[in-house]
């Protein structure tokens, strides 16, 4: 088995390609949604991907083929005053999970956010990913904290209505 774990070019038609393939292929899991991406977001993530210096996507590849993708993005802690790498999609097709590949995803971007100066790595994981929480926990990731007393931080959004 080789594999190939690469810094994604957005420009790179082919990487471009693996991107969309991978994230739809999570979109549909029970863990991103269960169902597929929209169009307007096969049509237009790419480019926009490549509007954003702070973005950084990592492919992994078995024997050429596109199995593994970490998309992440630059951000700033601000009680460290040190760049951070906020890790937004972890994916592994199904049938090469139980190979270490995020293990080796995880070990790439966290090289690259120490070229950067970063402080740290964050990521958000459903409560019930439990595969996915153990891979996390082996890698170093904790809960996040600042006092055992208040509690452990959560992750909460809103969405946003056009106007």
């Amino acid at each position: 088995m080789k594999i190939d774990i690469i810094e994604a070019d957005y420009n790179n038609k082919k990487h471009a390609k693996d991107i969309l393939y991978l994230l739809n292929s999570y979109s549909r899991d029970p863990m991103g949604g269960g169902k597929a991406l929209e169009s307007f977001v096969l049509d237009n993530l790419i480019q926009e991907l490549a509007k954003r210096p702070y973005a950084i996507s990592l492919l992994c590849y078995v024997d050429n083929a596109a199995v593994g993708l970490i998309n992440s993005f630059e951000a700033f802690s601000t009680f460290s005053c040190k760049p951070l790498i906020n890790i937004h999609d972890i994916i592994v097709l199904k049938k090469f999970r139980g190979n270490n590949l995020s293990q080796m995803m995880l070990e790439n971007i966290e090289l690259i956010a120490k070229k950067k100066g970063c402080c740290k790595l964050t990521l958000e994981v459903l409560s019930q990913n439990i595969a996915a929480k153990k891979s996390y926990q082996k890698f170093g990731f904790t809960q996040y904290q600042l006092d055992p007393k208040v509690g452990q931080a959560e992750f909460w959004h809103k969405h946003i209505k056009p106007n």
